[in-house]
């Protein structure tokens, strides 16, 4: 049988409540937002007369993401990188709100819980 949660109660509820609509209307993924994080690193190319072989090396971009359960690692071309980074962010933004967002509902299980204890131990008849 399932039984229905009781609505967290006080001010404490009502202002995660509050926080969880503004985050509800800021919730939207773009069509575009990517997961994962974008890196840029160097490397070498192993040509002795490149200017690289003294110095930091040639610019390597790299998207790491977590895809059906495995670390992903894909190679960017540099020219790509300016429309990359928009949709990274836009990919940690959305995520970061709905993680915000679930912690909220957690943080209200919780005070319903807390909240329905009490009431149980204010009407239980005092021990004798």
């Amino acid at each position: 049988m399932i039984t229905d949660i009781p609505p967290a109660r006080g001010p404490e509820a009502s202002r995660l409540r509050r926080r969880a609509r503004l985050l509800l209307a800021r919730l939207h993924l773009p069509d575009n937002a990517l997961p994962g994080s974008l890196a840029i690193s160097h490397r070498r190319c192993g040509k002795p007369s490149c200017h690289c072989a003294k110095g930091d090396g040639h610019p390597f971009a790299t998207l790491t993401f977590m895809a059906a359960g495995k670390k992903r690692v894909e190679s960017i071309p540099a020219d790509w990188l300016d429309a990359i980074r928009p949709r990274v962010q836009a990919g940690r933004k959305f995520k970061e709100i709905a993680a915000e967002l679930l912690a909220i509902h957690a943080e209200l299980l919780v005070l319903a819980r807390q909240q329905l204890r009490r009431q149980a131990r204010a009407s239980a008849p005092p021990p004798r």
